[in-house]
């Protein structure tokens, strides 16, 4: 065997391994935690300044949104619904929160402008697969956020006229 050979057998099966440790890293997550602390950090990030400001009336608020959200995804079809579990567990992972979002700290101590930051870089990415994580991402918290009609006072909508 040729050295030129055994580094790329060496190689290859390192970067297997690397694959299959982040598989079994991403399958044996919790799917409902994972989705929780990610959005328990993303809509507070996506609705800032439409959030009330106070703690109590804010917290309400976020988990609203992520109540709905929730919901909203359960009306996806299944397919739709897999790729955005696969997108949580990844986020959810701390190799992922880290290496994907760039954002080191924890879902639930991690700052406001850091998770904006994660956000703005993938909505601008050049890479369409990360545009499409934040468009899910943002899609879902925003059409959430304005579906509520506890939100609507905020923006000035009266809600839809009676018929």
């Amino acid at each position: 065997m040729r050295r030129r050979t055994l580094l790329k057998a060496g190689l290859v099966g390192g970067a297997l391994l690397a694959a299959a440790g982040g598989a079994a890293i991403v399958a044996n997550r919790d799917p409902h935690r994972d989705r929780d602390a990610v959005l328990g950090a993303v809509v507070p990030a996506l609705l800032d300044g439409a959030l009330p400001s106070g703690g109590a009336l804010r917290e309400a608020a976020v988990r609203r949104c992520t109540d709905g959200v929730v919901a909203a995804i359960a009306g996806l079809a299944p397919s739709s619904q897999a790729e955005l579990a696969q997108l949580f567990a990844l986020l959810g992972s701390a190799p992922g929160r880290r290496l994907l979002a760039g954002v080191h700290d924890d879902w639930h101590v991690a700052d406001t402008a850091q998770v904006g930051a994660f956000l703005q870089s993938w909505r601008q990415h050049r890479f369409d697969l990360f545009r499409g994580g934040y468009a899910a991402l943002h899609d879902l918290v925003i059409g959430t956020w304005y579906a509520d009609p506890d939100a609507w006072p905020a923006i000035g909508y009266a809600g839809p006229l009676p018929l």
